[in-house]
C-alpha cells in the first residue's frame, strides 16, 4: 500500500468522507480527539466504500487496516463480516487471522463477537471447527478468567452441542488444578453438569438464586451429582477459604433437590470449637442449623457478623432477626 490511500491508484475512484466531528457546521468542539493522520485517511476511506456498501477484496483490506490501527471500531468488525459473506471467502483462513489480533487485544469485546458471527453460519461451520478448542485454551493461558472468551465458550457449547464433549471437562479440569479459585471455570463447570440444554428454559448458574435443571424437569443423574460433590470436597480441602467450591456444591445440591444438611459432618471438619478454618463453612453451617435448630444457627451467624465477616454485620442482623421471627 502507497503512504496514503490518497496517493494510491487503486483508490483514485473513491472520494474518501473526512470526519465530522462538528466543525463543518460552525460549532466548536468540546474535546477533539487527535487521530494519527494515517488513521483520519484510512477511515475517510472507510466511510466512503461503506456508503456505497462496497463488498471488495480492497474494502477487506482497508478494514484490516483501521483494525490493526483501533481494533476496537465496532462498526469496522460488521462492515468486515459483511464483506466476508458476500465474497465467500475461507472463513477457516478468517480464524487464523483472527487469532493473531485476539492474542494481540486480550480484552477486546469486539473480535468475539466478530467470532461468533463467523461461527455461526451453519454452511460454513457445520461441526465445530478442530483447532477452537485448542485456540480458546490458548488463549486462558494468557487470562484464564478472561469475561469475552468464556462468555464465547458458553455460547460455542450450546451452538455446537457440547456439554458432554470431553474437551470440555478435561480443559475445566485443567484450569482448576492449575487454578482451584478459577469460578470462571466452576461456572463453565456446572453450566456443562446442570445447566439447560437445546431449548431448555436458562436455568441460571451458581449463586444466582435462581432455578436450575432440576428444579424444571426434577430429573438429574445421582451418579453425577455425587462424583461433582466429591470434586467439590476435594477442592475445598485445598483451599477451604475458596468460596467458589462452597457455592458449587451448594448448586449441585439444590440441582438434585438435596438439602445442605448432607454436607453437615463435612461442613463440619472445618469448625471445631474455636478453630475456624473457613468462614464458608460457617455460613453453611448455619443454614444447616436454621431449619429447626434457631439457637445453634444464631450461634454461628453471631461469629460472621462480630469476626469473621463484619464487612457484611447488617446482613447478618437480618438473618438473625429473621431467625428469631421463624422461632
Amino acid at each position: 500500500m502507497a503512504d496514503t490511500y490518497a496517493s494510491d491508484p487503486e483508490w483514485a475512484d473513491i472520494t474518501p468522507i473526512p470526519l465530522n466531528d462538528g466543525s463543518e457546521s460552525g460549532a466548536m468542539p468540546l474535546a477533539t480527539i487527535a487521530y494519527p493522520d494515517e488513521y483520519l485517511d484510512a477511515t475517510s476511506y472507510l466511510r466512503a466504500v461503506m456508503a456505497a456498501n462496497e463488498m471488495s477484496e480492497r474494502a477487506l483490506k482497508l478494514t484490516e487496516n483501521v483494525i490493526s490501527m483501533n481494533p476496537a471500531h465496532y462498526t469496522v468488525w460488521i462492515y468486515r463480516a459483511k464483506i466476508l459473506f458476500a465474497l465467500d471467502k475461507d472463513l477457516l483462513e478468517e480464524l487464523e487471522w483472527l487469532n493473531g489480533v485476539s492474542l494481540k487485544y486480550l480484552k477486546n469485546y469486539q473480535i468475539w463477537s466478530h467470532r461468533q458471527i463467523l461461527m455461526a453460519s451453519e454452511s460454513h461451520f457445520p461441526t465445530l471447527p478442530p483447532k477452537e478448542l485448542s485456540f480458546l485454551m490458548e488463549m486462558f493461558a494468557q487470562d484464564s478468567k478472561n469475561y469475552h472468551v468464556w462468555t464465547y465458550r458458553h455460547w460455542l457449547v450450546r451452538r455446537f452441542g457440547l456439554w458432554d464433549h470431553p474437551r470440555e471437562l478435561e480443559d475445566v479440569d485443567a484450569l482448576l488444578k492449575a487454578d482451584v479459585r478459577n469460578n470462571s471455570a466452576w461456572n463453565h463447570r456446572y453450566m456443562l453438569r446442570f445447566g439447560p440444554r437445546g431449548d431448555e428454559p436458562d436455568a441460571g448458574m451458581v449463586g444466582s438464586g435462581v432455578g436450575t435443571k432440576a428444579g424444571v424437569h426434577g430429573v438429574v443423574d445421582e451418579e453425577i451429582v455425587d462424583s461433582e460433590l466429591e470434586v467439590a470436597k476435594n477442592a475445598i480441602l485445598k483451599a477451604p477459604e475458596n468460596r467458589s467450591p462452597w457455592w458449587y456444591a451448594r448448586g449441585v445440591l439444590r440441582a438434585a433437590s438435596r438439602g445442605l444438611g448432607e454436607w453437615e459432618e463435612f461442613a463440619g471438619l472445618f469448625v471445631t470449637g474455636s478453630v475456624i478454618k473457613s468462614t464458608h463453612a460457617v455460613e453453611w453451617l448455619a443454614d444447616v442449623y436454621a431449619e429447626g435448630r434457631e439457637e445453634e444457627a444464631v450461634q454461628m451467624l453471631t461469629l460472621l457478623r462480630e469476626k469473621y465477616d463484619p464487612v457484611r454485620k447488617n446482613y447478618w442482623d437480618y438473618r438473625i432477626k429473621m431467625l428469631g421471627q421463624v422461632a
